[in-house]
């Protein structure tokens, strides 16, 4: 299954400490919204979710050149995958492959999942 998602928040800007405790923040749920909008329109619905272990490639497309850990984007892309239905858990995640891709106008996520 491949996939193109928008470029996600970080970590760091996707929780926010609240007095009800710690939640998504503004931008992560519009983010999680529109990543599950874009999963539905890809696969023309709702999916059916994967139920074995799978493998995840990622390529992230930032949107500037601004310095960023790569390692701080995953959590909202894999959240939204559960969400969308994609698979049932992030857990059954066995392998995951990330890298940089180039520069991008509003920044893009490209997945690849496959049977692990």
């Amino acid at each position: 299954m491949k996939l193109i998602l928008p470029f996600p928040p970080s970590v760091n800007s996707y929780w926010r400490n609240t007095r009800k405790g710690v939640l998504i923040s503004a931008s992560g749920r519009s983010f999680r919204a529109n990543a599950i909008g874009a999963v539905y329109e890809q696969l023309k619905s709702r999916p059916k979710p994967i139920t074995v272990n799978v493998e995840v490639a990622l390529v992230l497309y930032p949107p500037s050149k601004q310095s960023r850990d790569l390692d701080n984007y995953l959590k909202a892309i894999f959240d939204s995958l559960t969400h969308a239905g994609v698979w049932a858990d992030d857990s059954q995640v066995k392998r995951f492959t990330v890298e940089w891709g180039a520069v991008t106008k509003f920044g893009k996520t490209e997945i690849t999942i496959s049977e692990f």
